[in-house]
């Protein structure tokens, strides 16, 4: 099917992510963007820029399912595009009621309203986090699926739903795996932005966990969202589940050095072991991940070979561009992220 002229719906279309796909979906000629999100991360300062570029916003959760159906049959949806998530990990571990009932419920309410209201295109964000440890690198999407949080089991039982969905009803899903996304409008939380943070804007060190050689796949948001667009124009993606990544992995230790390089500061790494789930003794607002993987990274052959998707933006240039984002929006990061 073709996006243009068509209305698509992005289920927290006013997040990081989301935002980048609103723009993606407008410049490919969509006919309307529904935005559908209820601002609990999401923000009106990352869809500003396209309130007048046949974008409407409804404010709203995907565990409404009567809001979600009436938005969808009012605006005779066509795709949708589902970002909306409980992101965090450590919520996840802390609450696994509170994750399962906003990835997994919400996941059924979008793939039950788009069933009912005859969408042609369902796609849904999963995450590398189902696979867990990996057993090889790089993971492909027939690595055994061990997550090690509730997150990732959630996000695997909706993809799951999306697979079942398309065979049992015929419904057109496709479902990403995503390796770390990042760009501009990310939300402040993870190691790239504490890094960046601190060295760019704090002058100071970065704190490294263990002895940094953890390893990790990060994908820029911009390459990211040219695979979704794909997707719907292609008619292999139907039932499909792929990988998104940049295939590369970084160890924790030289994206450390890395973003030192590129500030031109002379900073010297901070090492720091704490427990998992414990806090830095130098930073605070930063806790051991619970289940912290050693390598994460993802092979993305799949989407290269089928959606004929590439990521094209180095990592250098994909954190510069972040960073010329953050110097205009330093108050974006100023909340601690929620630990």
């Amino acid at each position: 099917m073709k996006i243009k002229g068509s209305t698509v719906l992005i289920t927290g279309g006013a997040g990081f992510i989301g935002s980048h796909l609103a723009n993606e979906y407008l410049e490919n000629g969509a006919g309307k963007v529904i935005v559908f999100d209820d601002f609990s991360t999401g923000s009106m300062k990352n869809i500003e820029h396209l309130k007048r570029r046949k974008l409407t916003v409804v404010k709203g959760s995907i565990l409404n399912a009567k809001l979600l159906e009436q938005t969808v049959k009012k605006e005779e949806v066509k795709i949708v595009d589902h970002e909306a998530a409980e992101l965090e990990v450590y919520t996840g571990i802390r609450n696994s009621l509170r994750d399962a009932r906003i990835n997994i419920f919400g996941t059924l309410n979008v793939l039950n309203t788009a069933l009912k209201n005859k969408v042609d295109k369902v796609l849904f964000a999963s995450s590398g986090a189902v696979y867990g440890e990996a057993e090889y690198l790089p993971v492909d999407e027939s690595h055994p699926l061990t997550p090690h949080w509730p997150y990732g089991v959630s996000k695997l039982s909706g993809e799951r739903y999306c697979v079942q969905y398309y065979r049992l009803y015929g419904l057109d899903t496709t479902s990403f795996r995503y390796s770390i996304v990042y760009g501009p409008r990310e939300w402040y939380g993870r190691v790239l932005t504490m890094f960046m943070k601190r060295i760019f804007f704090g002058n100071k060190p970065p704190i490294v966990f263990g002895n940094g050689e953890q390893v990790r796949d990060f994908v820029y948001v911009e390459d990211l969202v040219k695979a979704h667009v794909k997707a719907i124009e292609n008619s292999r993606a139907a039932g499909e589940v792929f990988n998104l990544s940049s295939g590369k992995g970084i160890s924790i230790k030289e994206l450390a050095e890395t973003l030192i390089g590129l500030s031109g500061k002379k900073l010297r790494i901070v090492f720091d072991d704490p427990p998992e789930g414990k806090a830095s003794r130098f930073q605070p607002e930063r806790v051991r991940l619970k289940g912290e993987l050693r390598r994460f990274v993802l092979g993305n052959d799949k989407a290269k070979e089928m959606l004929d998707w590439r990521p094209l933006t180095s990592f250098e240039n994909g954190v510069s561009k972040e960073l010329e984002w953050l110097k205009q929006n330093q108050e974006r990061w100023k909340v601690k992220p929620r630990v």
